[in-house]
């Protein structure tokens, strides 16, 4: 058996709101030690818990702000499990030398397919046929019940999740309308409305895929639902702060709205079994799920995967491609001691590393500079150990954020 030290020994992870196993297995195949827990936790609990922890992994329920970033000195890199990153403080992050990693594309399927299996059930009533059965009620009426096919549908975000859903609703017959604050490029027969109102206007179901920036928070409320067309169905299935409730549903008791599927929600409960409050309960034709539009098991194992194998490259080899807040950089393998030097992203500072290095008498192999906004990213690779005096020199130019020494091979 070798003895060779595995790359990620001595590193520690911290892994909230039931992460993958697959991810836990990717981190212990390279020695980390990796703690797991099932629920979201608050800015005290998180504080606690992620004290000494190198890679924290979340998804969409705990918040990482400031304060919890003030308090975790060691943390070297965050991963969001999910697409956003809205619950994390990314400015905060990037200004102390932590890298944050997401899976934007990951779950995208399986958001898609549960807008179209909602669109098609709430089209068909069968929410409502559903619970007559169950109380015994034979009701094979026709009223009120449609086919999607030739039905026009109403995207409201036309990204990566829109443009896939754009696709597949098309295939199954609707016409697809969507509406975007950027120019895109339409797939297939989609046509772009350049304004929200002229939009809901013309749509027999509206469906939103937007971000989860502050901008967006009540983008939707009383005087967007009153646009829409008598016997229209409404989907968000994006950020539950995004829609006024409370308006939807005086829309949907007044009528004018025919149903409507909810899969994201203001508040949410942290964990599984607690209690969830929403005014849309008990309303017939209404689809409410709890935030799982992303959550399939295929999706949830692809996502795991994907931003461990982030955040291990990161930790092992100082990789930041696909980073949000970091300049991306893809690091080739090979042996040799490699320097990470984050910065803040000011005229000089390359000098003034290698300045050090030279005054040091530390022979460079290999140099990459890459800058994002307010920081820099210098990987030096040298062909020997630097001296602990070139490594606090480093530490201590002005604009330093962190300095890292990795070794590869």
């Amino acid at each position: 058996m070798s003895n060779k030290k595995l790359p990620a020994a001595g590193v520690k992870i911290l892994l909230l709101e039931n992460i993958h196993p697959d991810a836990v297995a990717s981190f212990e195949a390279v020695g980390a030690e990796v703690v797991s827990i099932e629920r979201a936790l608050d800015e005290d609990e998180l504080i606690e818990q992620a004290a000494g922890v190198h890679l924290l992994g979340i998804r969409s329920k705990t918040n990482v702000t400031d304060r919890v970033l003030a308090e975790l000195p060691d943390l070297l890199a965050i991963g969001a499990f999910c697409i956003g990153t809205n619950q994390i403080d990314v400015a905060a992050a990037q200004s102390r030398g932590v890298a944050v990693f997401n899976a934007p594309f990951s779950n995208t399927r399986s958001v898609v397919e549960l807008a179209l299996a909602e669109i098609i059930a709430m089209t068909r009533r069968l929410t409502e046929k559903d619970r007559g059965m169950h109380a015994g009620v034979w009701d094979k009426s026709a009223t009120g019940l449609h086919e999607v096919r030739g039905r026009k549908l109403g995207i409201v975000g036309y990204g990566n999740i829109g443009t896939q859903l754009s696709v597949l609703a098309e295939n199954l017959g609707m016409e697809v309308l969507f509406y975007d604050t950027a120019d895109r490029l339409p797939l297939g027969n989609a046509r772009q409305i350049h304004t929200l109102e002229e939009l809901l206007a013309k749509v027999d179901v509206v469906t939103l895929h937007v971000d989860g920036r502050k901008g967006n928070a009540d983008f939707f409320g009383d005087e967007q639902f009153a646009l829409m067309k008598h016997g229209a169905i409404f989907l968000n299935l994006s950020r539950g702060f995004v829609v006024d409730q409370e308006a939807l549903r005086r829309r949907l008791e007044s009528g004018q709205l025919a149903g409507a599927a909810i899969d994201v929600f203001p508040e949410e409960p942290k964990g599984r079994g607690d209690k969830f409050v929403s005014p849309l309960q008990g309303m017939p034709n209404v689809i409410l799920t709890p935030h799982i539009g992303g959550s399939t098991e295929e999706a949830q194992q692809d996502i795991g995967r994907f931003v461990a194998g982030k955040l291990r490259d990161y930790t092992i080899h100082g990789s930041t491609a696909l980073s949000i807040n970091f300049p991306p950089l893809a690091t080739p393998e090979h042996e040799a001691t490699r320097l990470v030097h984050i910065h803040r992203n000011t005229p000089g500072v390359l000098a003034a590393i290698n300045g050090v290095l030279a005054e040091e008498k530390v022979n460079i192999d290999g140099q990459t500079l890459g800058t994002r906004g307010d920081i820099g990213y210098v990987i030096t690779d040298i062909a020997a150990e630097p001296t602990e005096q070139a490594i606090e020199a480093l530490r201590n130019l002005h604009d330093t954020i962190r300095v890292r020494q990795l070794r590869l091979g």
